[in-house]
């Protein structure tokens, strides 16, 4: 036992002295991921980010484990199942892609006082003992309606498409996007779908929808989305409106046909799946006893017209725009949230 524990406290200064900021030793610690849903290509980007980096964490004996959970079909119930039996399993701490903002709370709430740190992001929740990892949602509603109002200044009409109904990502989007067409009042929306993140359901939901309205000027989205709006607007044989990408490999490259063809214009802006990885680390960092602020904002990803062919070239075929998370990028990222 006294060689273990000197081994363990070897560990530790040798962390110190090569320059970390290591206080606790994490590699008896496991990590576990609990995912809400994985039916887009942004999730699976996610899960695939996840699995990258925190496999390389596990192999270089950072943590124990760092496994990923994800449930059926964004059901709160089965979400908060999860959570107990991962405290159940004896996990350290939790990173949570959460169902709801507030209907997990009871579950998060059980196993911060079991001992569990809670970093919640993306989807995050509400329950003061969890850490939230988020972007400004409600910013990449309203950078989209400044887009259009720079690039139609005369205004027009707006065709919505959510993304998945009942998460707060969803919400804070479409309300950024409101509140930009209240400050830009020459647009109005003047029809609104679920497009559930996702292309084919989108390319769906827009053609049911399309007959009913009328001549459409510009598409705002919340990512995945944008590529199945150009089909069924393509499909209707209506005129391709302005349509707000959302970083997925299958728009950008919709995008550059259309901008090498007619010189079409338009942005693309979304979250990077990649910040799972950033979600890990704070939670490791947490566990390494760090003084870490509750709430971190990450930047969002947007690309412009002019960058439009250099992510093109980085992003894997199905896959989406993305920024993965090293220790030190967190670091950096977690000190300059300090208040």
């Amino acid at each position: 036992m006294k060689r273990t524990l000197q081994g363990a406290s070897l560990a530790v200064l040798a962390l110190a002295l090569a320059g970390g900021t290591a206080i606790a030793d994490t590699s008896g610690k496991r990590i576990a991921l609990s995912n809400n849903y994985a039916g887009n290509s942004w999730r699976q980007a996610m899960l695939r980010s996840w699995d990258k980096v925190t496999s390389q964490a596990v192999a270089d004996g950072v943590v124990a484990a760092a496994d990923a959970f994800t449930t059926a079909e964004n059901q709160v119930t089965e979400q908060a199942a999860m959570i107990q039996n991962l405290v159940l399993q004896g996990y350290d701490a939790i990173v949570l892609n959460a169902a709801s903002a507030d209907a997990l709370n009871g579950a998060v709430r059980e196993a911060c006082d079991a001992g569990v740190v809670v970093v919640s992001f993306d989807g995050t929740v509400t329950e003061p003992c969890a850490w939230r990892v988020t972007y400004d949602y409600h910013s990449m509603g309203t950078a989209q309606i400044d887009f259009l109002a720079e690039h139609m200044p005369q205004g027009g009409k707006l065709l919505e498409i959510r993304g998945l109904a009942g998460v707060i990502v969803d919400d804070d989007i479409s309300r950024g996007i409101h509140d930009g067409v209240a400050a830009n009042p020459q647009f109005e929306i003047v029809g609104t779908v679920h497009g559930d993140w996702d292309q084919a359901v989108a390319q769906r939901a827009v053609a049911g929808i399309l007959p009913s309205l009328p001549a459409i000027d510009a598409v705002v989205t919340q990512g995945g989305d944008g590529y199945g709006a150009a089909q069924a607007f393509a499909a209707a044989e209506r005129p391709t409106p302005l349509i707000i990408m959302g970083n997925r490999q299958d728009e950008l490259v919709w995008w550059k046909e259309q901008k090498d063809k007619n010189g079409y214009t338009t942005m693309s802006i979304s979250s990077a799946p990649g910040v799972g990885t950033l979600a890990f680390w704070v939670a490791q960092q947490i566990l390494d006893g760090q003084d870490v602020p509750k709430d971190i904002i990450v930047p969002l990803l947007s690309i412009s017209q002019d960058e439009l062919e250099s992510f093109l070239e980085t992003t894997e075929p199905g896959g989406v725009a993305n920024v993965e998370y090293t220790l030190e990028d967190t670091q950096g990222v977690i000190a300059k949230a300090a208040p």
